[in-house]
């Protein structure tokens, strides 16, 4: 196999939402635009929104959806309050393996930031 890119296509049903989410508030530059999907520069691969998933409530549970979308950063807590100052609540708990930041996208799924070592 040759692999050129990787990435990640996350289906949502609140797609306009997180387009601008990931876009705005994220700060995820934008690669590629259809009329029902977004791709973003992902960290050297992408991540694609498109439109399609399921409805949910504010957080979806593991079971609706195992999947977490992972943000390496150098530092967590400059991360996060980045986040917070453009409307995104981070909950920011510490470990012995390290420290993340967690939040949500408008369709519920879990993101979270991590101490990039």
């Amino acid at each position: 196999m040759i692999l050129t890119q990787s990435g990640v296509i996350l289906f949502t049903e609140n797609y306009a939402a997180c387009v601008k989410f990931y876009r705005d508030q994220v700060g995820l530059p934008i690669v590629q635009q259809k009329d029902t999907l977004t791709k973003f520069e992902f960290g050297g691969a992408y991540l694609m929104v498109e439109m399609g998933g399921p409805k949910s409530a504010v957080q979806k549970a593991r079971s609706e959806n195992p999947t977490i979308l992972r943000f390496d950063v150098p530092d967590v807590a400059v991360a996060a309050a980045k986040l917070n100052r453009s409307g995104i609540e981070v909950a920011v708990s510490s470990f012995v393996w390290g420290t993340i930041g967690v939040f949500y996208d408008p369709d519920g799924n879990r993101c979270e930031l991590k101490n990039a070592v």
